[in-house]
């Protein structure tokens, strides 16, 4: 690297803390927080190793406008979206011009986890984790029906056997959500890093988030109707988010890695 892209590379670095630190509601639990801010490491060091050519090329000025036309919108309008594309933009225009080849291609399919880097999801798409509750809580009663449990739902809370269960915030998964995609993208890039097929396994990473998150749904619903909604409370609700991303983890490796085999030699980028 030379002195410009260390300079560069620091101007990128507190852009990312503005961005970060302008609005701290996305700080909860050490399941929902670490994954974001390890997202940028984990994009390092997948990109590994690093090789700037010697070559000094100049800055798309169309991308340098569109990241800063972009990362400007999304402040005057709150959007942390629009922020995260902006400042993602601006790195790729960077690594564009000084890198190229095969490295350069890989690190296209990597710009997943920088985009992930910033919270935009909790902050700007607080809806979806409803249609996450509302969705885990039918399909919870439809399997509490079928074991023979008396259930009513009501929105996002259910009753079962008298017992009121409540889908609260906590089970609406649109913090862990955006952990999970970050979990899943890994395993995607591991497995089918060099393989066309990790551009259609990315829709996949999604429906795997929700089954993951209604199985942890399920599990909580069970444990409050076997030991106490209290039990259910304390442990899942503390530990269940853990759970889900292990769960991630394991769907993401069960669904990914049977493709893997067939993709080994393919390096169609």
């Amino acid at each position: 690297m030379k002195k410009i892209d260390y300079i560069i590379a620091t101007i990128l670095f507190f852009l990312l803390l503005f961005i970060w630190l302008g609005d701290l509601a996305w700080i909860s639990t050490s399941d929902d927080t670490i994954p974001i801010l390890v997202s940028l490491p984990i994009f390092i060091w997948l990109g590994s190793p690093w090789h700037f050519i010697d070559e000094n090329r100049p800055l798309s000025k169309i991308g340098l406008c569109l990241g800063a036309l972009l990362s400007l919108i999304g402040v005057l309008f709150g959007s942390t979206l629009l922020m995260a594309i902006g400042w993602t933009t601006l790195l790729w225009t960077w690594l564009k011009a000084r890198l190229e080849g095969e490295p350069l291609q890989k690190i296209k399919k990597l710009l997943i986890f920088p985009l992930m880097t910033f919270p935009w999801i909790t902050l700007d798409f607080n809806q979806i984790g409803w249609w996450f509750r509302l969705s885990g809580a039918w399909v919870t009663s439809m399997i509490l029906q079928f074991f023979g449990y008396e259930v009513q739902q009501m929105g996002t809370n259910l009753v079962v056997n008298g017992i009121l269960i409540s889908i609260d915030v906590a089970c609406a998964g649109i913090n862990t959500l955006q952990s999970m995609l970050i979990a899943g993208s890994v395993i995607n890039f591991v497995y089918l890093g060099n393989s066309i097929r990790y551009w259609w396994n990315i829709p996949v990473l999604v429906a795997i988030s929700w089954i993951a998150n209604t199985l942890r749904i399920i599990a909580i619903c069970f444990a409050a109707l076997a030991m106490g909604p209290e039990f259910a409370v304390d442990l899942f609700h503390n530990w269940g988010g853990w759970a889900v991303l292990v769960l991630m983890f394991g769907l993401c490796w069960a669904v990914i890695s049977i493709q893997e085999p067939n993709s080994k030699n393919n390096n169609n980028y």
